[in-house]
């Protein structure tokens, strides 16, 4: 689902997010949008098996490994690597599977709907912050959010 509301509503209620593909290197789109949620209040979980830690946490080698409650699972991996990575969404009670921008692995999407969970595709949770919760500011990045009134409420 890709409305505002909907993805304000999952910003707003996912606070742990597992980041599957989450790589250590800072010049990296999973890094960046790993550290913005980070410094914008959101627990981060970096799944990777090549790395023991990455932005002061503990990394897990998959979703199974992680000790506690995930509530969105973010994934920056390829569109065909996605469906067990869905599958392990489920199985650790996830809310909320989002596939990165460039990926969208309809039969992930089609079985984390089936299992209740919220599905985003082809989207980056750190834009979408940036966009419904006020951080793009007037740098002329069209928002397509066109209102002078600020949300009801903030996710933080």
């Amino acid at each position: 689902m890709s409305d505002i509301e909907t993805l304000r509503r999952i910003l707003a209620t996912n606070r742990t997010i597992a980041v599957v593909g989450l790589s250590a290197d800072w010049y990296r789109p999973s890094y960046f949008a790993a550290r913005y949620m980070q410094e914008h209040g959101y627990r981060i979980i970096p799944v990777n098996p090549k790395y023991p830690e990455i932005l002061g946490e503990r990394c897990y080698a998959s979703l199974g490994d992680i000790p506690e409650k995930v509530d969105m699972v973010d994934v920056f991996r390829r569109t065909e690597d996605v469906l067990p990575i869905a599958r392990q969404a489920i199985e650790i009670g996830a809310k909320t599977l989002w596939q990165q921008l460039g990926v969208l692995n309809l039969e992930a999407d089609r079985l984390a709907r089936e299992a209740g969970l919220d599905s985003v595709m082809d989207r980056c949770v750190k834009i979408e912050h940036a966009r419904l919760f006020g951080g793009l500011n007037w740098a002329g990045v069209n928002t397509k959010v066109i209102s002078a009134r600020r949300p009801r409420w903030l996710a933080y």
